[in-house]
C-alpha cells in the first residue's frame, strides 16, 4: 500500500476528528483496553472512536500518534489482508512515540482478525468498529484470543436522544409541568424518526433513514453475501415489519414470499433472516418455555431502531410501541430477552427477562378489553412462574397501579420506561 495515500488518509482523518462535535453517550472505556465496537451502521460507532481520540490528545497524545483509519475510504478498495504491515510502518515514520491504532469499518477487509490479534499481543492500543454481529460471536472472541473488549453500540436510547436535543430529563424535569412536556413532546419525535444520531442534523429525516435502509439491504446484506434474488430480499423485510408484535415462522415467512410470485426456497429464506440479523438490521427473540426446535423456528422479530420499521407501516403505532421497547430491552439485555407463550398455562406475555423475572406486557393503552387481557395475562404469570417477580405493562401515555388477586402490577408511560431501561 502507498504510505503516502494512508498518510493523506490519516491527516484528512484527523481534520474530521477535530471538526467533529461530540454527543456525550452512556458507554464506558478502560483506559488501557482494546475493543472492538459493533452494532448496527450508522449508530454512532465512528464517533465514540472521535471521542476517546481527542481525549487521548487532550491528556497529551500528539497527533502524530493518532493512527486513524476508515476502511470504506475509496482509496483503500484495494487493500487487502498483507498491506496491514504497512499501517505499522507508516505509523512509525509518524512518530516515534506509541501509537494509538482505530480501525473503523475493519470487517470489510478478510482475515482482518489474524493482524488485530498480532497488534495486541505486541501491546498496542487498538479500537475497532464493525457493522456485523459475527463480530460478537464466541467464535470471534476466540479467533482474536481474549485480547479485546467487545461492545455493542446502539442508536440513541431515549436519555441520550434527549440530551442531544438539549432537553432536561432529570427527576425534577419528570415533575415539572413545563419541563415535563418537553419530554413528551420529544418522545413523539423519537417514536417514529428513532435514534439515529446524525438524523438530528437533518429536516428530512425519512430520507436519511431510507439511504441507511439502502445501504444496509444492498451493501451490507446484498453485496456481501452474493445474494442473486435481491427483490426477495426487499419483500421478506416488508413481510417481517408487518409481522413485529407476532411470532412466525421460517414456513409461514416461506409462503407469504412465495404467494405473491416471489420464489424463494425455505433454506434460502433462513440465510436471508440471518444475513440481516448479521447486519443488525432486525434481531429476534425466542419463547422462553419452548423446547429447543420451537425456540428457533417460531420466533419474534423486531427492528433495531423505530424509524426503520416505520418506513414499511402506516398507523400501526400499536407495533412501533411494541418495537421501541423491544429495541430498548434488547440493548440491555441482549441474549437474556425472551416472550413467554405458552398453551399448557394460558399465558402469553409480550416480553419475560430472565435476569430478575420481569415478566411485560405493552398496550397502547389499558383501556377495555385491553384490560382485562393484559391484566389476565400477568396475573396467570404469576401464579405459574414462581421465578417472576415483577409484572409491568407499558402503555404510551397512561399510569397506575393496579393491584389485582394479590399480584401488583405497574402501569407505566412510555417516556418513563424508556428513561428507566
Amino acid at each position: 500500500m502507498n504510505s503516502d495515500i494512508l498518510k493523506m488518509i490519516i491527516y484528512d482523518q484527523h481534520q474530521i476528528i477535530r471538526d467533529s462535535m461530540i454527543i456525550n453517550r452512556e458507554y464506558t472505556f478502560e483506559k488501557n483496553g482494546n475493543y472492538v465496537l459493533t452494532g448496527l451502521r450508522r449508530a454512532g460507532k465512528s464517533t465514540l472512536l472521535y471521542k476517546i481520540a481527542k481525549e487521548l490528545v487532550a491528556d497529551g497524545a500528539e497527533w502524530n500518534q493518532i493512527i486513524y483509519i476508515n476502511f470504506e475510504d475509496e482509496r483503500l478498495s484495494e487493500f487487502t489482508l498483507k498491506d496491514f504491515n504497512d499501517i505499522l510502518l507508516v505509523a512509525s515514520e509518524m512518530s516515534e512515540k506509541k501509537s494509538y491504532f482505530f480501525l473503523d469499518e475493519i470487517q470489510n477487509v478478510e482475515g482482518w482478525e489474524s493482524f488485530a490479534r498480532r497488534i495486541a499481543d505486541a501491546k498496542e492500543r487498538v479500537y475497532i468498529t464493525g457493522s456485523n454481529a459475527q463480530m460478537l460471536s464466541k467464535d470471534m472472541e476466540a479467533r482474536l484470543g481474549g485480547r479485546y473488549f467487545t461492545k455493542y453500540i446502539s442508536p440513541y436510547n431515549f436519555r441520550e436522544y434527549l440530551t442531544a436535543k438539549e432537553v432536561q430529563h432529570d427527576e425534577v424535569a419528570i415533575q415539572t409541568t413545563k419541563l415535563n412536556g418537553r419530554i413528551r413532546a420529544a418522545l413523539g419525535s423519537y417514536f417514529y424518526e428513532g435514534g439515529f444520531p446524525e438524523s438530528l442534523l437533518f429536516q428530512a429525516k425519512r430520507e436519511y433513514v431510507e439511504n441507511i435502509y439502502q445501504k444496509i439491504l444492498l451493501g451490507d446484506i446484498v453485496a456481501r453475501n452474493s445474494i442473486r434474488n435481491p427483490d426477495a430480499m426487499r419483500i421478506l423485510m416488508k413481510k417481517i415489519a408487518e409481522t413485529v408484535m407476532h411470532k412466525v415462522s421460517y414456513t409461514k415467512l416461506q409462503n407469504i414470499v412465495n404467494s405473491i410470485g416471489i420464489k424463494v426456497s425455505k433454506d434460502s429464506l433462513i440465510n436471508y433472516v440471518s444475513y440481516a440479523e448479521d447486519a443488525y438490521l432486525i434481531f429476534h427473540i425466542q419463547n422462553y418455555v419452548a423446547a429447543f426446535v420451537g425456540k428457533e423456528s417460531v420466533p419474534k422479530y423486531y427492528f433495531n431502531d423505530n424509524s426503520l420499521l416505520n418506513l414499511f407501516l402506516t398507523k400501526k403505532d400499536s407495533a412501533l410501541l411494541e418495537n421501541m421497547v423491544a429495541a430498548m430491552l434488547h440493548r440491555r439485555y441482549l441474549r437474556g430477552l425472551y416472550y413467554f407463550r405458552s398453551s399448557k398455562t394460558g399465558i402469553d406475555v409480550d416480553f419475560y427477562i430472565q435476569e430478575n423475572g420481569t415478566a411485560i406486557q405493552v398496550a397502547y393503552s389499558v383501556q377495555g378489553e385491553a384490560r382485562i387481557r393484559e391484566v389476565g395475562n400477568l396475573i396467570r404469570t404469576a401464579k405459574e412462574v414462581k421465578e417472576s417477580g415483577r409484572f409491568v405493562i407499558v402503555t404510551y401515555e397512561e399510569e397506575e397501579l393496579i393491584e389485582e388477586d394479590g399480584v401488583q402490577i405497574e402501569v407505566i408511560p412510555l417516556y418513563k420506561f424508556l428513561l428507566d431501561v
